[in-house]
C-alpha cells in the first residue's frame, strides 16, 4: 500500500535516469515528477492505471521514454495524445515542453477523472477529452502531432490521424519493434527512420509525415 508519506524518487535518482536520455530538467519539473509518480501509484491501487508498480521503473517506462520523443524529435505547437491512459506520453511532454497546446484523449471517464487530477495537482494547462478518438475531429483539429503509446489497432488509428477532418501534420509515435513493419505499410504517411528508444531492447520513436494529396501536391509546385 502507498502512504502520504512515503519518500518520493530523490531528486538525484531522477536527475540520473533522465541523462540517460538526454533530458536535463529544473527543480520545478523534478517536483513535478515526483508528485505524479505519488499520484499515479496511489490511485493504482484502485484504478488499475499501470502494470507496472516499481518507481524506479515508473520512472525509467513512463517518463523518461515519454520525454524522450521530444529529444528525438522537435516537438511544438498543438499536440494529441491519443488513449492517453494514465497520462502517457502526453503529460511528461508537457512538463518537459510546457509551452505545447496539450489534448489528452481518453475513452475511459475513471481515467479521464485522474487525468484531470494530475493536471489540477502539478498546475499544468491542459485539456481532457474523454471520448472515443473516432469521434473527434474538429475539437482538435488543427494538430501539428499526432501521438499515441497505446491505440491497439493500428490501421484505423492511422486513417483517422491523416483525415482531413483532423487536418494532423505529423504522427509521433512509440512502438514496439514487432510492430513497425504493419505501420510503415501505411500509405497515408512519409516515414522517418525508426529511432531507437535508449535502454531498450525493441521499443522505438517512429514519425510520420502527412503526405500531400494529388491536388495539394499540384497547388504547391504552381
Amino acid at each position: 500500500m502507498v502512504t502520504q508519506t512515503e519518500e518520493p524518487l530523490a531528486a538525484g535518482v531522477i536527475r540520473r535516469a533522465l541523462q540517460e536520455f538526454q533530458i536535463s530538467l529544473d527543480d520545478k519539473q523534478i517536483a513535478c515528477i515526483q508528485q505524479y509518480i505519488r499520484m499515479l501509484r496511489q490511485w493504482n491501487e484502485k484504478l488499475n492505471l499501470t502494470a507496472i508498480r516499481d518507481p524506479l521503473e515508473i520512472l525509467h517506462r513512463h517518463f523518461c521514454e515519454s520525454m524522450f520523443g521530444a529529444v528525438a524529435v522537435p516537438v511544438f505547437g498543438r499536440l494529441a495524445d491519443i488513449g492517453s491512459g494514465p497520462g502517457f506520453p502526453g503529460i511528461p511532454l508537457k512538463i518537459l515542453r510546457p509551452e505545447i497546446d496539450l489534448f489528452l484523449v481518453e475513452s475511459n471517464i475513471k481515467k479521464g477523472t485522474f487525468l484531470a487530477e494530475v493536471l489540477r495537482e502539478l498546475e499544468l494547462r491542459a485539456r481532457v477529452l474523454i471520448s472515443r478518438y473516432e469521434e473527434l475531429g474538429e475539437e482538435l483539429a488543427p494538430l501539428d502531432f499526432v501521438c499515441s503509446r497505446a491505440v491497439g489497432e493500428f490501421g484505423p488509428f492511422l486513417k483517422w490521424a491523416a483525415s482531413g477532418q483532423l487536418s494532423a501534420h505529423r504522427l509521433l509515435l512509440w512502438i514496439g519493434g514487432r510492430d513497425l513493419d504493419e505501420v510503415r505499410k501505411s500509405a497515408d504517411w512519409e516515414w522517418q527512420e525508426p529511432i531507437l528508444v535508449p535502454q531498450s531492447l525493441r521499443r522505438y520513436i517512429l514519425v510520420g509525415e502527412k503526405k500531400l494529396s494529388a491536388d495539394r501536391q499540384s497547388a504547391v509546385q504552381k
